[in-house]
Formats: structure tokens, sequence, C-alpha cells
């Protein structure tokens, strides 16, 4: 049988008994005269209290109080003494360190990004006869090369063209032409190892060659730009398309590229507008900030939403423009709002002008 001393004898883990008192940590707190019989304990037996028995008695340590803030008195500021010629001064040029000249002398707005489509340039047929006419175009070229294409496979490069753009706007990441008609052959069963990429490159030339001469300017769109141009404005062209190539031949094409700085659409780099990174390529080149900077286009969702997302000034060009845009203009009206807007281009240069 047990012996029941040896149990009592015996010390649970992490207790010590000081005149039958148990010290775990987390008890209760001692009696005031418990903890003078403890510390009498202690020191008789010579030996400091460890840091787990101090907080078992006393508690956690009181947390350090900040010091109180000392707040000088601030004397008021005197207001500076002006006489009529330094205030003449300070009309004239309120930062003689940066120069002589005239307050607005130079324009707040030093460079405008313009869209293409139905902004500077509209189109003289409707984009379904265009598209028609180049898919019927690029598939009898593809089957001259030896190519066993479908029946009616000119259908499908039009609507996959269709779906690519559907899809670009959705994901708001370009989805380039030439990646189109090659998905469009490998789901007919041409994979990309059977494919010449040169036919295939050839094939979307063909496709979108309609559109290329199926452009017009708008009406004073070249002398507004010469207006800006000759002021000292920088400018930028940049677009949502799917096929860069195509869209570089087309501003040479309308001889516009003796305007911009820049002519860039979105299939060179993948992603579009409103997404504001595409317009900060402008800014980029010309180390602008931008406020300095003006964007102008047709579509409320696409041009404005970008430029005021980017931080720019904006100004909406109203007019002719495709369905799907008027019904985006229609959706946003109201949300997305324009510093400024116009129905003519001509008006353009006078908005930019007042903006100093």
């Amino acid at each position: 049988m047990d012996n029941p001393n040896e149990h009592e004898n015996e010390q649970a883990p992490d207790v010590e008994r000081f005149d039958d008192i148990e010290l775990r940590p987390g008890q209760e707190p001692l009696t005031a005269e418990e903890k003078e019989r403890f510390l009498a304990r202690a020191r008789a037996r010579g030996r400091s209290l460890t840091s787990d028995e101090m907080y078992a008695i006393f508690g956690p340590p009181l947390e350090p109080e900040e010091p109180a803030p000392n707040y000088a008195d601030v004397e008021p500021m005197t207001d500076i003494a002006l006489d009529e010629q330094r205030l003449a001064l300070l009309k004239r040029n309120f930062f003689p360190e940066l120069g002589d000249g005239e307050i607005g002398a130079q324009p707040l707005i030093r460079g405008l990004i313009f869209d293409f489509d139905e902004t500077l340039a509209l189109r003289t047929r409707p984009l379904d006869d265009l598209m028609r006419e180049g898919a019927l175009a690029a598939d009898a070229y593809m089957r001259s090369t030896g190519m066993d294409l479908p029946e009616d496979f000119a259908a499908s490069i039009v609507e996959a063209r269709r779906f690519a753009e559907e899809k670009s706007a959705e994901e708001q990441e370009e989805h380039l032409a030439d990646d189109a008609m090659s998905f469009l052959l490998q789901f007919f069963g041409y994979p990309a190892s059977r494919m010449d990429p040169d036919v295939l490159r050839r094939a979307v030339d063909i496709f979108y060659a309609p559109e290329m001469t199926a452009w017009k300017l708008r009406p004073g769109a070249t002398a507004v730009l010469a207006t800006l141009r000759d002021a000292g404005y920088r400018l930028a062209l940049m677009t949502n398309y799917n096929c860069d190539r195509v869209f570089q031949r087309t501003i040479d094409y309308l001889n516009l590229r003796r305007y911009f700085d820049l002519c860039l659409s979105s299939a060179s780099v993948e992603y579009r507008k409103p997404d504001p990174l595409f317009l900060q390529i402008a800014l980029d080149r010309w180390d602008f900030l931008p406020y300095e900077t003006a964007v102008v286009g047709n579509s409320l969702l696409e041009d404005i939403r970008a430029g005021i997302d980017l931080g720019a000034q904006t100004v909406f060009l109203h007019g002719t423009t495709s369905p799907q845009v008027v019904h985006e203009n229609e959706l946003y009206a109201g949300q997305i709002v324009p510093d400024a807007e116009i129905d003519d281009l001509a008006a353009l240069p006078e908005i930019v002008a007042a903006w100093t």
C-alpha cells in the first residue's frame, strides 16, 4: 500500500511551498499579510525572487509612461508690409528665383494625348462591310497557299476578331490580331507546328487592308494639330487597336506622323485604355507630370476615364462614333465628367490656352 506521506512531500511541477501557500502563474494575488510572510521566508533562505515568482506575486511590470509633450509657446507671425511696388513685383513674378517673365507666359498644359478613331479620323464605310471584304480576301489567300479550310471560313475570321475585341475590353488586356487568327486556325485543325508564320502574318494584313484606306481625317484636324504643334505643345496619338503594324501604316497613309512625338497602339504593349498606365508612356517620354497633360477623345469610358485616372485634364469630343461607344457614352453620362466638352476640334486650341 502506498505511503500517503510520500505523496504529501512530493512537489507539483513549477510549485514551491512557502508556509503552505502555493504559488503558480495565474493564481489569485496574495494578500498583504501573505506577501510579507513570503518575503520574510525568501530573505531567510538568502535568495532573490525569480521573475516568475515576482510576476505571480506583484503582477507584470508596468508599461513605461510616455513623457508628456512639451509644447512651447509659438509667437504669432506678423503680416509682411507690402508697398505698391513690391506688390506689383509679386503679381508679375511670384517666384523671382525661377527667372524673369510674366506669370502665365508658359501654359500649364504642355502636352496633349489624342485618341485616333472617331476622334481625329472617321471611317468612310461601315466596319461590318470592311471586315467582310477583308475576311474574304484573307480566306482566298490562305487557300491559295494550299491550306484546306472549311467552307465559309471568312465568317469565322470576322467572329474571331469580334470575340477577341470583346475579351480585350473585358479583361483590359489587348488580344492581338495575329494570335486571334492563329487560335482560329488551330481550332480548325492547323496546329502551330503546321503553320507558316509568314502566311499567317500576311493573312492578317490582308484581312485589315480594306480598313487602312477607309479613313478620312475630321474636318480641320490637321490645322488644329499644326496650331498646337506650332504653339509648342507636345502631341501623342494613342489608341486601342489589336494590330500595331496596321495602325502604323494607317497613320502614314493619313500623313499624320509629322505632328506627333509618339504614335502608339495598345497592341504594342498589350494593355489598353482606360488603364492610365497606357497613357503614362507618353508622360514618361516627355518627362511631364499628369496635370501638365490633356487627354482628348470621344469615349467617356476609354478616353476620359483614362485621363481622369491619370490625373490629366480631359476634353470630350462629341460627334459621329460607333454604336458601341454611343451606348457607353449614354451609360456613363453624369458618372464620368470631363473637364471640357467640344463639338468641333477647332475649339480645342482655345480650351487648352485657357488652362494656364
